[in-house]
């Protein structure tokens, strides 16, 4: 059995942990702690001094970042190569910062306040954090399959102030316009460490401007109706989400963020509106790709819709009931493409969904002033579309002129 010594100090880093997460660091006193713990406060000064001794222990002792570090390795799948890992790993870590007890966030925030002692304990945490993700990736991965031009365990620490700037420009601001959503900004960061850091050709980091973007190909239109007839037999809500996508081409983030609320739906239209980035309107179209969904009041979005009987506001949701979550939805879409395949001889991405719906909107008239305000995206990001949709349409009139002789 623990000793009355160590179980009080356990109680009392415990208490230390529950309150600077509620109300931080510089608000929280020792009396309070004390009281929280059950404890008397000399108690507390005599197991670490003042309140300085005792918030190095919360970040050793606790070494929430470490703990941290260990769980998202074990939640991760093994992956085939680094682009996936990236992108898996720091999805994962970005949700877990966000359900993270907010210890983390005061820890950091006020560090500005901490002695000299204490903030060399934060950062032999975050130290140890970095070591086990480091570890995870060279299991997983291997160093020498990386191709990278750094090593493993600074590669893994420029991913972690990254992914920590992020979590603090999201948890902080409303709107900043450095990205549409957290789906854009991880297709940066795997594209930052995969053709900057990692890759062998320096040359591609230059590779910025607009003729030379790449985009995500758009789909051929007996690929999306057989990816839509799929997700129909699978489940009434697998064939709504895959409507939405390709009706209205929104991001895997955007969609997990619709209420109920945000869906408006008359004879004459139907829309969803966006909150969830840059705030806006988008139409759910009834024709994807020349064929019909049903109309306004009645199509696939609006019979899932109907078919509740639960009280959770979110759009889309899980079997339990929970609000539907990115990884969630990708689940989804993935029973929805299973041995389904692209011209590329690759399985499908929601991506692509996206892609496919902005090439037909040009298609079929939209500007591409029109096109930013229904996507919030730049003039540059539109351009390839712009240029794919003309290709097509170019490919279109070739066609018949070829029947027509």
């Amino acid at each position: 059995m623990p000793s009355s010594r160590n179980l009080n100090r356990q109680k009392i880093i415990q208490a230390a942990i529950e309150l600077f997460a509620s109300q931080g660091v510089s608000e929280t006193t020792t009396k309070q702690i004390a009281e929280l713990a059950q404890v008397n406060e000399v108690t507390l000064f005599r197991q670490f001094g003042n309140k300085h001794g005792l918030l190095l222990a919360v970040i050793e002792d606790a070494d929430v970042f470490a703990q941290l570090g260990q769980n998202l390795a074990t939640e991760l799948p093994p992956a085939s190569n680094l682009a996936d890992m990236l992108r898996a790993y720091a999805n994962t870590c970005l949700q877990a910062l966000e359900q993270t007890p907010a210890v983390i966030r005061s820890l950091v925030g006020e560090s500005g306040q901490y002695s000299t002692e204490n903030r060399q304990g934060l950062g032999r945490s975050f130290d140890r954090a970095n070591r086990r993700v480091a570890k995870y990736l060279k299991t997983n991965i291997g160093e020498s399959q990386s191709d990278s031009q750094l090593p493993i365990e600074q590669l893994t620490s420029l991913l972690h102030t990254v992914l920590f700037g992020y979590a603090t420009i999201e948890l902080t601001s409303e709107y900043h316009g450095l990205w549409r959503d957290r789906v854009d900004f991880l297709d940066r960061v795997v594209a930052l460490f995969t053709t900057g850091v990692v890759a062998g050709d320096r040359d591609r980091l230059t590779v910025n401007s607009p003729e030379h973007l790449t985009i995500e190909q758009d789909l051929p239109e007996p690929v999306v109706h057989q990816i839509l007839q799929q997700a129909k037999k699978h489940s009434l809500q697998a064939y709504a989400l895959v409507y939405v996508l390709f009706g209205a081409g929104l991001s895997a983030s955007e969609i997990v963020a619709l209420t109920r609320s945000n869906h408006v739906s008359s004879s004459d239209r139907q829309l969803l509106q966006i909150t969830h980035g840059m705030a806006r309107q988008v139409p759910v179209n009834q024709w994807i790709l020349g064929k019909r969904y049903g109309t306004y009041l009645k199509n696939p979005l609006t019979q899932w819709l109907r078919s509740r009987k639960d009280t959770n506001p979110a759009l889309f949701i899980n079997p339990d009931g929970t609000a539907l979550t990115a990884a969630n939805l990708r689940q989804l879409w993935q029973q929805s493409i299973a041995e389904i395949l692209a011209p590329t001889d690759e399985p499908p991405t929601i991506e692509q969904a996206q892609a496919t719906w902005c090439v037909e909107m040009i298609m079929r008239g939209l500007s591409i002033d029109a096109m930013q305000v229904l996507t919030g995206w730049e003039t540059s990001q539109l351009e390839p579309y712009v240029h794919r949709a003309k290709e097509l349409t170019v490919l279109a009139q070739a066609f018949n002129v070829d029947r027509s002789s």
